[in-house]
């Protein structure tokens, strides 16, 4: 991932050389800055006036989308769940309790829910599809329909949930209460 610095200059068309002339600071400085020495003190005020934004903009943590890669890899670890059973809820389930991060736990425990949600239906609509099958009469095994109508839910859940992560560092498809 790119240093928010190097973003932001490249964001000017700015060289590092503009950016060392226009600071005040060496060549050598923006250089071992872009490649990840800490920032602090008057170094931090410089490049921030330089590049015209606040410096807790420039510190490592501030940039919203650095934070959310792991809610990212729980939402495609849900996937596992169109090849074991159960797999959607306990790859993430596990992926979630081993963050640290307050918002990716957050996430995932979002995520997690609504793979428990989908599983719990799945798991009543094929314990209920031989009754229903029966009561109608059909020859046709009906929970084959309902398993085909789950895994394109949950591969659309994922792709949805997937793309707004990307978009705006949230899940577009979230329940009201979290089961966790």
């Amino acid at each position: 991932m790119k240093n928010r610095i190097k973003i932001l200059r490249e964001e000017r068309n700015m060289t590092q050389n503009e950016l060392a002339e226009k600071s005040g600071l060496s060549l050598r400085t923006i250089q071992r800055i872009e490649a990840g020495n800490a920032l602090k003190g008057f170094t931090l005020k410089a490049i921030a006036r330089s590049l015209e934004t606040e410096p807790e903009k420039l510190l490592a943590g501030s940039d919203e989308n650095t934070g959310i890669d792991r809610a990212k890899l729980i939402n495609l670890s849900a996937l596992s769940g169109l090849v074991l059973p159960f797999g959607g809820v306990i790859l993430p389930l596990i992926l979630t309790y081993k963050t640290k991060d307050a918002k990716n736990k957050e996430l995932g425990k979002n995520i997690v829910s609504i793979q428990i949600l989908l599983s719990l239906i799945t798991s009543v609509l094929m314990i209920v599809s031989p009754f229903v099958q029966k009561a109608l009469g059909l020859k046709f095994p009906l929970f084959i329909l309902f398993l085909i109508a789950f895994l394109c839910l949950k591969l659309w859940v994922v792709i949805k949930n997937g793309i707004s992560l990307n978009q705006k560092s949230d899940l577009c498809i979230r329940l009201k209460n979290s089961f966790l």
